[in-house]
């Protein structure tokens, strides 16, 4: 095997198994989750009491953190949702900003994104300002960004006739 066909990164790594994140009620989550976004609930665990060598160690969260509860949802072709339920003492309630370190957003794929806007604002749900239509190696695509009710950031993108730089690219970020 020649070097330019050889694996590079972690042995053995095929993808993205889920996505975890933590939420401030997890009843609030489920709701919107399987309701309003439509993923299915698989099953959860816990609670985990205080293990402060388990917290510190091997979550980085404060030692006296309980797990109070683990949910997992599948979102139809993606990753996986590990939801999690926390209380700590020097927990956070306020979501980061895609600016702030650790910031980050979820993105869905939508085959019409005037629909799934019109769907989600019946839903009461927070839409960031109006579709935009992406530039330069992104051109053919749509997106809006919208929150959770605990303010989390998500996004729906659109790009049914596919993206410029697929045009000539060898390798495809997504294929819907």
């Amino acid at each position: 095997m020649n070097e330019s066909s050889q694996r590079r990164g972690v042995p053995g790594i095929t993808g993205t198994d889920h996505i975890g994140f933590t939420v401030p009620d997890i009843e609030e989550a489920h709701r919107f989750l399987v309701d309003v976004i439509g993923c299915d609930y698989v099953y959860s665990l816990g609670p985990f009491p205080a293990d402060p060598g388990l917290m510190r160690d091997k979550l980085n969260v404060h030692p006296q953190a309980v797990m109070k509860e683990i949910r997992f949802y599948r979102c139809f072709n993606g990753a996986n949702f590990e939801v999690f339920h926390y209380e700590s003492p020097d927990q956070t309630l306020d979501p980061p900003r895609n600016s702030d370190v650790g910031g980050h957003h979820i993105a869905f794929y939508v085959e019409d994104l005037d629909t799934a806007v019109a769907y989600l604002k019946g839903c009461g749900i927070t839409i960031l300002g109006e579709p935009t239509r992406s530039a330069g190696a992104s051109a053919g695509q749509r997106w809006v960004y919208f929150l959770a009710p605990w303010g989390m950031q998500f996004e729906l993108v659109s790009f049914p006739g596919g993206k410029a730089y697929e045009a000539t690219a060898p390798v495809k970020l997504w294929k819907p």
